[in-house]
């Protein structure tokens, strides 16, 4: 039988030595902070517990102080495998300190392999991660020395390589839902993200271990439709209640989140006429009606931003690979909901769909890019932030478009009156003869035949055979100063150099939708 205790008690039931499975995604949704926080306040009170292997699919925290920030304290944990350490930079800290063992792989590998740890196979056989940072022959998604167990087998079946990620055991699987009834069946209709709840709770089951689920209120037993329950009773030992749990870090409660109700398409208030705002609207330049598309975190999640202001946004199928598909997905620190949604997916579903080829589109940020059209978003200067669900992602799209300015430290850039002014460029090269990681293999994108573009504040260029071309560049921007200078290797210039579009350049709408409907899907 499930038994009700409160959030101290839940942080006594881990061992030292554990291996502790987290639910929740990114900014606060479904994240159980309560029981995260009686954890960090035992170990803080206790010394206890020590040596954790913390895990989540993907990284928890407001960039500050929740989530995983807050079990970022010296000897608590000895490995933690996470889909990232952007939203925890705590964590990052002692990865580069070499503090912990830091594995960082890829947020659908790490999704899809719960379901497999629940079933008992011996892990995720996939070619998701294949010469990327993942692949045993480079780094295999280690990001601190100490990390020495290799977590990632290469595998070849009929003469084709294949990445085998390992299970593990677990002890204690920690999710988060809505309501409880007093068996202990799990609903969530209040939460911005489904997640992966009931793999983690039957990885767990499976190996004798327990999970705890926090949620915000009880039910009596029968109450909850069989249809609402995400996570049954059988597989459920303990229940928190937290009254007060946030959907989000930043949002108390949105209907529009729950999918509760629809906003009215005015209520999506367009963002800020910069320069994030001209790269979202190159990038919306890309999109054609029925696409089906995914946006990354970063500056591409403003195409949905755009495509609503414009009007277009229900002709296309905007996705987030947290689990929504259709509507606008929500973009800053809310990434990762969506509103006026057709669907909110388990997101092991979603990432099964964007593996399978399933998107036209993929819109994701860069940090560098190199001669080979390599892209890194997982490593670079002092920051470790994992793939995220960048690999899945970028491998699995038809079309990939990589955004993001072409410098940075500094950059002073602004769009207005139908052209770029440089007021100040950025001191940190971006562009870069080889990247510090590989999160994207450029050539082994062509060799799948993928269509790889490269967006940025001035210039749009087009992986090649022959390497990188540039294609357009912006009004008001010189080539050879304001672009080729900048970057740290030859590219290729277009015969055909275009001038981008100058509505791009100016704060009113650009009337996108004409030029969107006259599009055509490409052919196959």
């Amino acid at each position: 039988m499930v038994k009700f205790i409160d959030a101290a008690e839940a942080a006594n039931l881990v061992a030292t030595g554990d291996t502790v499975l987290f639910g929740g995604s990114g900014g606060g949704h479904a994240v159980p902070e309560a029981i995260i926080e009686a954890l960090a306040a035992r170990y803080k009170s206790t010394g206890d517990p020590k040596g954790l292997t913390l895990v989540s699919v993907v990284s928890l925290g407001d960039w500050q102080e929740t989530g995983f920030n807050i079990l970022a304290e010296p000897g608590l944990a000895k490995r933690v495998i996470s889909g990232g350490f952007n939203n925890c930079p705590r964590f990052a800290a002692l990865a580069f300190a070499d503090e912990i063992e830091a594995y960082t792989l890829p947020q659908g590998v790490l999704s899809m392999l719960c379901r497999d740890m629940a079933a008992g196979r011996p892990g995720l056989l996939t070619r998701t991660g294949l010469h990327t940072f993942m692949d045993p022959r480079q780094s295999g998604g280690r990001q601190s020395p100490s990390a020495k167990e290799d977590l990632i087998d290469l595998i070849t079946i009929n003469g084709e390589e294949f990445l085998l990620y390992k299970s593990f055991p677990v002890n204690v699987s920690i999710i988060r839902g809505t309501t409880a009834d007093e068996n202990g069946n799990i609903s969530m209709e209040e939460e911005a993200f489904y997640g992966e709840n009931f793999s983690m709770a039957a990885a767990a089951h499976l190996h004798g271990g327990i999970t705890i689920a926090q949620v915000k209120q009880v039910a009596t037993a029968g109450n909850l439709h069989g249809r609402h329950v995400k996570v049954p009773g059988a597989v459920v030992d303990y229940v928190v209640v937290e009254p007060e749990q946030r959907q989000t870090y930043l949002t108390g409660y949105s209907a529009a989140y729950a999918g509760e109700i629809r906003v009215p398409d005015k209520s999506i208030k367009p963002i800020p006429f910069d320069v994030r705002k001209v790269i979202a609207r190159r990038g919306a330049m890309e999109l054609f009606p029925g696409a089906v598309v995914n946006l990354g975190f970063g500056v591409s999640n403003g195409i949905s931003a755009v495509a609503a202001e414009e009007g277009f946004y229900r002709e296309l199928t905007l996705t987030v690979e947290q689990g929504i598909i259709g509507g606008v997905p929500a973009v800053g620190k809310d990434a990762g909901a969506g509103v006026n949604y057709d669907m909110m997916a388990d997101q092991p579903l979603q990432f099964d769909f964007y593996d399978g080829g399933g998107l036209d589109l993929a819109f994701l940020s860069f940090a560098e890019v190199d001669a080979n059209g390599n892209v890194n978003v997982s490593r670079y200067a002092k920051s470790i932030n994992g793939p995220g669900g960048f690999i899945n992602i970028a491998q699995g799209a038809k079309k990939v478009i990589f955004s993001g300015t072409l410098t940075a430290g500094g950059l002073d850039i602004v769009p207005g009156d139908g052209s770029l002014t440089i007021r100040k460029d950025g001191a940190v090269q971006k562009w870069l003869p080889n990247v510090g990681q590989i999160t994207f293999n450029g050539r082994f994108g062509l060799e799948q035949g993928q269509e790889i573009l490269y967006i940025t504040d001035r210039a749009v260029f087009r992986m090649t055979p022959g390497g990188l071309e540039v294609q357009e560049i912006a009004p008001g921007i010189d080539l050879q100063k304001d672009v080729l200078d900048r970057i740290g290797f030859d590219v290729i210039v277009s015969d055909n150099l275009k001038t981008m579009d100058e509505a791009i350049f100016r704060e009113e709408p650009m009337n996108l939708a004409t030029h969107f409907r006259a599009r055509s899907r490409p052919a196959a």
